[in-house]
């Protein structure tokens, strides 16, 4: 069984292959998805690591551990929320 870690606070140089070598370190790297804005497909500072083994050995290790300038944040990703349709206070975006 794999486990979903949740890695916020990532530097706008981050790659896939950048954390991917991090994470290996720890354990087996099944698959990386860093998550970009849609519309400028600029890096959000964060993303998601799945291992099939090493997880909580990574996040002791790399949580508050300094990447490139930046103190990430690392920890077991929660599961994503169920979203409503369309919230009327929300405008549509086109």
């Amino acid at each position: 069984m794999s486990t979903n870690i949740y890695v916020g606070n990532l530097p706008v140089s981050a790659t896939e292959d950048k954390i991917r070598e991090l994470f290996n370190a720890y354990g087996t790297v099944e698959r990386v998805n860093l998550i970009t804005d849609r519309e400028t497909g600029r890096l959000k500072g964060f993303g998601f690591v799945e291992m099939t083994s090493g997880g909580q050995e990574v996040i002791a290790a790399l949580d508050q551990r300094e990447l490139d300038g930046r103190q990430l944040s690392v920890s077991l990703a929660r599961p994503r929320e169920e979203r409503s349709s369309r919230s009327p206070s929300r405008p549509r975006r086109w």
